[in-house]
């Protein structure tokens, strides 16, 4: 990866290590981390606790709340690490609009692993049951997009270390 980011969104599947890496991952860098799912409103939720998968007009909002932050982060010139699943490319197109260079990376796995660290996870919001319909709608990076796939058989405190010697904040 060559040049300067403004922000860093950690992405992938429900149950895929997000949170971890990217708090791992901020406090590496001394940036500010954002939990993605915190952003949610109330109505999203409550889709996803109930096992309904969310559609992409469940999605603009949130995502338009996220990518604000991010305009935010890079106007103040304090550069952010956010989780956010960003499955598909047009999700991480809108994290990524208003000039602001955004570094995703991508936490995969196989479904039998993170299935298995969903299922140990207590009192997060989103059900197993959904795993399957986060698969389905992942759009791997492309090679137009910033981004890093890292594998999650590594700790969080590994993946982040080699995501943050890659890295130098904008200027």
């Amino acid at each position: 990866m060559s040049g300067a980011v403004d922000a860093i969104v950690v992405m992938g599947v429900a149950g895929c290590g997000k949170t971890s890496v990217g708090e791992e991952l901020a406090r590496r860098l001394g940036w500010q981390f954002l939990e993605g799912d915190a952003f949610h409103p109330p109505e999203n939720i409550a889709k996803m606790s109930a096992g309904i998968p969310l559609q992409d007009e469940d999605r603009w909002g949130w995502l338009d709340t996220l990518a604000a932050h991010i305009v935010l982060a890079k106007e103040a010139r304090a550069p952010i690490v956010v989780s956010c699943s960003a499955l598909k490319r047009r999700y991480r197109d809108r994290l990524s609009a208003g000039g602001t260079r955004v570094l995703f990376v991508h936490l995969d796995g196989s479904r039998d692993t993170i299935h298995a660290r969903m299922a140990l996870r207590a009192g997060h919001f989103m059900p197993t049951t959904l795993l399957d319909s986060q698969f389905a709608a992942l759009e791997p990076l492309e090679s137009g997009e910033l981004g890093i796939v890292c594998d999650i058989d590594a700790s969080p405190a590994e993946i982040a270390a080699r995501v943050s010697s890659r890295i130098a904040p904008a200027a």
